[in-house]
């Protein structure tokens, strides 16, 4: 197993020289442009696919090297199933794939799974590998990696409306008690800080229905790069990039606050 103590983490965080209190505890990333990828090279839209999937393994290891506590992956939105089916069974097929290849990098890194979405809906042989992953993972104890897979930001609200309306209604909780701190322990990503910072590739500028509530702060971070060209570095100047901003969460702060480099 790769040695993942503080001493490693401490000696990557040094080659960006930004102070640990600079580092942002959370990551999510919005992975788009593997379709137009593929398509400026005169492929098929499931060679941006695979493509993709091999930055994956970059990013989600670069991540855990710098001791980030949570990466989530937007890998697949509900709203993905309205693609035409070929397109739809090549990502089933590669999601199954990946977890199967990857379950090892997952180990060695000391990494543990979560899956955050529906399973409704999701072939028997992405439960399969993706059971077996969570599985296989619970124990570890570095770096979550969160894969929003068939997920979907206001179903998720709505089953987390629905579950704290059955708390009510079975006496566990009075509709007063209802606070933020509730609501976010219903949510998918329960027990996890939000996402600090949120990535988008291929320069696009919304959100795509993505933890809707989990971002209320989350600083953005927007680059033009197409998914498959990402690099180890790029997600190195998304950290840099964070830890310059200047974050008041709704107050005023002060000027002693900015990262400094």
């Amino acid at each position: 197993m790769v040695d993942i103590s503080p001493q490693p983490v401490a000696a990557a965080r040094a080659e960006l020289g930004i102070p640990d209190e600079r580092f942002p505890r959370h990551v999510a990333i919005i992975m788009d442009g593997n379709g137009r990828w593929a398509r400026r090279r005169g492929l098929p839209r499931q060679a941006g696919h695979s493509a993709g999937a091999k930055v994956v393994r970059n990013i989600v290891t670069e991540a855990a090297r710098l001791g980030i506590e949570v990466l989530t992956l937007y890998s697949f939105s509900i709203e993905n199933w309205r693609r035409p089916q070929e397109e739809v069974n090549a990502l089933m097929h590669l999601y199954a794939d990946y977890l199967r290849k990857e379950r090892p990098t997952l180990m060695e890194h000391n990494i543990r799974l979560k899956h955050l979405g529906r399973r409704e809906g999701l072939p028997e042989s992405v439960l399969r590998e993706l059971d077996t992953s969570l599985e296989a993972t619970q124990n570890n104890t570095g770096m979550w990696l969160c894969l929003a897979l068939n997920y979907g930001g206001r179903v998720e609200l709505i089953e987390a409306v629905r579950s704290i309306a059955r708390d009510v209604a079975a006496g566990k909780i009075s509709p007063e008690q209802i606070d933020e701190g509730v609501i976010s322990n219903a949510l998918d990503t329960a027990g996890l800080p939000d996402p600090d910072l949120l990535i988008r590739t291929a320069g696009e500028m919304r959100i795509s229905n993505f933890l809707l509530w989990q971002i209320s702060y989350a600083e953005f971070y927007v680059i033009d790069t197409l998914w498959p060209d990402v690099t180890e570095e790029d997600f190195r100047q998304a950290i840099r990039a964070y830890a310059g901003r200047h974050r008041r969460f709704g107050g005023v702060g002060n000027s002693n606050s900015i990262a400094q480099g």
